[in-house]
Parts: structure tokens; C-alpha cells; sequence
């Protein structure tokens, strides 16, 4: 019998899928033309994705004044979260530069969307990263972007380093006392009269958390709206810009693509430039300050010799509030805690203790070596960032940073021969007592 095949059509018609679509735009400055340019890529964007058929607004993801590093850029971290929940088919983008200056990052970022089935489009270069030649593009393309990132980062060291050399301030941006537009530094009368006031309060008796509270039962704002502390005090009084001269560069760039300023220990020549601005200060008042805050590093010990004792000392920084962390004993085991943390209480600040220990063994294992050793430490690493809970940054003299999570220990574990004996001789007085 001859076999009958009947070709069945379709009787209901398959809706095409729609593109969930965002866009992730930055600015690399703060300066006030960088952010209408980035109002504009959002307001572009946000046109454009809702008026394409087929495709479904997801939003725009944006960051402003901030480097092309992944770790630094909370509106990428949505954004990558985002993807990974689903929200996002098709990301845009302006071009490989603005996505990220690190060639690794870069392919770590694509491969891990790609993965997830989430398409890239640069535009200036008008590839898509899930196409199949898309990834070898992007790597020689990428490679061109941070060489370029790099010569353009040299070139404005270079300029203002030669501004250094003829004693000119380069980029000062920010200075409690002074008004400073466009490169003229001029002093502000309201801040001024203030500024006078801390070095009088200091030289008269005053310390640095004295005059702290002081300021804030003022009502007295500070630059970038933060909380007036000791350590902002006590960096007013050591501002040698105070007296109307400079010494210049304090501090350095020493990598081009995380931009993270580092402390000038010898590494590059400093310049010390007199009358580069208006004064606030006169010398005299300023040298009998110094010498007020040498005789309280000697009689207190603050910030000086004994400070700086330990290896992990000014090293240790707490990103949610920006203080240092400080060593702490007791009766238990040695830990480094926030100094905010210590000062003011866990409504100020959250961040959690850290053991010593947990700190020796990271810093060995992020140095390579077999056993902690303190010159080898001071000599690689410049800082240590803690982002978040159980969560370490050590970032190298070289510019680069490492990560490393530490998993807290038990109760039992935490619990030494010596503390277990301590407990039961305490309880065993406690029943003694009450006999």
C-alpha cells in the first residue's frame, strides 16, 4: 500500500520576540560640559531604543567622573547584573573606550555576555561582540584603545610635571579657604576667617577632635559635603598652601588605567614653589602650628613613631567612609577595625573588624611568598582597601591591585587553649562567689 504524507501548514502565527535593549554610556570628568554631554548620551539613547520597532527600553546605565575600570563604576556592576538576571538582550554602547581601557577586562566582560546570550554594539566601530568575528576585532581594537589611553595618560603627566618644574599648580580643584575657577585660586572671606580660626584654636590648646566637634556645633560645611574629623583638621593645619606657597607634586598618578593617586616617596622630584596664590596664613602662625603638632606627637604619640608601628599602620583604608582602620588588642586576639567605627559607633559606620591574622595571611599570599616580610611588604604594596564585608583590595606600588575574600572562623575555631581556660576559671569564681 502506497504511503500517503499530507505537509500540515501552520495555523497560528508565531509572534516575533521582542529585544529587551540598554545602553551604558560615561564621562571621564566631572567637569560641569562632561556631564551635559552625558545628559545628552541619555536622553540620545533613551530616544533612540524607544522609538526602534522590535526593540523594549531597558534602560540607560550611566557613570560620570569616574575611570574606564570595572571595580569603580557602579552603574557597569548594575548593568552586568542586570544581564545576568535576564532584564537585557542587546547593550550599546558609544565605543570600546568608553566600555573599558583594559583589553582584559574588556574580553572578560564580553565573554561573560556572550555567554549569557547578551549582545555588545560599539558604534564607533560598529561591531557586535556576539557576531563571530566580533571578538577578534575587539581584542586589536581594544589594544589600540588602551595604548592610546596610555600615551594620552603620559602626555598630560608630562605637562604637569613641566608645570611642577616652573612652580605652577596643576589641577588643584578643591581647597577648603580658597574659590578656585578655572586655574585662579582666590580666597573665599566665609571659609578664610574659618581656616584662621582652626590655627588659632590649635596653637592655643586645642586638638584636632576638639576643634572637629567645634566646627560641626557651627553648622560648618565641608568640601564635598563630608564630616568634619581630626584627620581633616590636622590636614588643614599641615597644608603648607595655607601660607600662599606650594610644594608640588605630593602626590603622583602611578597607573593610567585605575588613576589612583599614590603618596611620592622619593620616586619623582618634589618642587616647593613660594607665592603661587594668596595667603591665608603668614608663616610665623604657620611654623608655631607645626611646632605645636610636633609637641603632641611627642607628648600623645599621635601619627608619629609609635603610629606607625605596626606594618599594616596607614595602610588600611575603609571605602565606606574613607578613614583608616586602627589596630585594636584587648583581651583577645589583635584586629584592625575602622576608626570611624571606633570613634562614633556602628550608626556611622558598619564596617566590620578585620584579624590580624586574616591580614598576614592574605598580604603573604597576594605577595607570593612563603612568609610574611615586612620590608618586602612596605616596598610592593602602597594600600589596602576594604570595598566590603570579607573582602580585601592591595593595591601595588605599580598601580595594579589584587583581590582577596576571607571567610570569617567559627566560634569554636576562634577559640584558643588559653581563652577556654580563662572562661572556666571565670565561671568557677562566679560559683565560688555565690556559695
Amino acid at each position: 500500500m502506497k504511503r500517503t504524507v499530507t505537509k500540515m501548514e501552520k495555523t497560528t502565527t508565531e509572534m516575533p520576540s521582542l529585544t529587551k535593549v540598554a545602553a551604558y554610556a560615561r564621562v571621564s570628568s566631572g567637569k560641569e560640559e562632561m556631564l551635559h554631554s552625558l545628559a545628552a548620551q541619555v536622553s540620545h539613547y533613551s530616544d533612540y531604543i524607544q522609538k526602534h520597532p522590535g526593540w523594549i527600553y531597558a534602560g540607560v546605565y550611566a557613570d560620570e567622573a569616574l575611570t574606564g575600570t570595572k571595580d569603580n563604576r557602579p552603574e557597569f556592576r548594575r548593568l552586568i547584573k542586570d544581564c545576568h538576571a535576564g532584564k537585557i538582550d542587546l547593550v550599546l554602547t558609544k565605543s570600546i573606550s568608553r566600555f573599558a581601557r583594559n583589553t582584559v577586562d574588556l574580553l572578560e566582560t564580553v565573554r561573560e555576555l556572550k555567554g549569557l546570550g547578551v549582545d555588545v554594539y560599539f558604534e564607533e566601530q560598529n561591531i557586535h561582540s556576539i557576531s563571530g568575528d566580533g571578538e577578534l576585532m575587539l581584542t586589536i581594537l581594544a589594544s589600540y584603545a588602551q595604548e592610546e589611553s596610555r600615551s594620552v595618560s603620559e602626555n598630560c603627566k608630562w605637562r604637569i610635571r613641566k608645570q611642577f618644574e616652573n612652580g605652577e599648580l596643576a589641577n588643584l580643584r578643591f581647597m577648603f579657604g580658597y574659590k578656585i575657577e578655572k586655574g585662579k585660586v582666590e580666597i573665599d572671606p566665609e571659609e578664610s576667617a574659618i581656616v584662621r580660626m582652626i590655627f588659632e584654636d590649635y596653637i592655643n590648646g586645642m586638638g584636632g577632635s576638639k576643634i572637629a566637634v567645634k566646627l560641626k556645633e557651627m553648622n560648618i560645611p565641608t568640601i564635598r559635603d563630608g564630616d568634619w574629623n581630626s584627620e581633616r583638621v590636622i590636614a588643614i593645619i599641615k597644608n603648607e598652601k595655607y601660607t600662599g606657597n606650594a610644594l608640588l607634586q605630593k602626590k603622583y598618578v602611578a597607573d593610567h588605567l585605575t588613576k589612583r593617586l599614590v603618596w611620592n616617596k622619593g620616586k619623582l622630584p618634589m618642587y616647593f614653589a613660594e607665592g603661587t596664590h594668596p595667603a591665608i596664613i603668614d608663616s610665623k602662625t604657620f611654623e608655631r602650628a607645626q611646632e605645636v603638632l610636633r609637641e603632641r606627637r611627642k607628648l600623645y604619640g599621635a601619627k608619629g613613631d609609635k603610629h606607625n608601628c605596626y606594618p599594616f599602620s596607614r595602610i588600611i583604608r575603609c571605602e565606606n567612609c574613607g578613614k583608616k582602620y586602627k589596630r585594636k588588642a584587648g583581651n583577645r586576639k589583635p584586629a584592625w577595625q575602622c576608626s570611624t567605627y571606633l570613634e562614633q559607633g556602628k550608626a556611622a559606620c558598619h564596617a566590620k573588624q578585620i584579624p590580624e591574622n586574616i591580614l598576614y595571611e592574605a598580604a603573604t599570599d597576594v605577595l607570593g611568598i612563603s612568609k610574611f616580610d615586612e620590608s618586602i611588604f612596605k616596598e610592593k604594596i602602597t594600600e589596602i582597601l576594604v570595598p566590603e564585608f570579607n573582602k580585601l583590595v592591595f593595591v601595588f606600588c605599580e598601580g595594579h591591585s589584587v583581590e582577596k575574600v576571607w571567610q570569617d572562623r567559627s566560634r569554636r575555631e576562634s577559640w584558643t587553649g588559653e581563652m577556654r581556660q580563662a572562661a572556666r576559671e571565670k565561671a568557677k569564681g562566679v560559683k565560688e562567689q555565690w556559695r
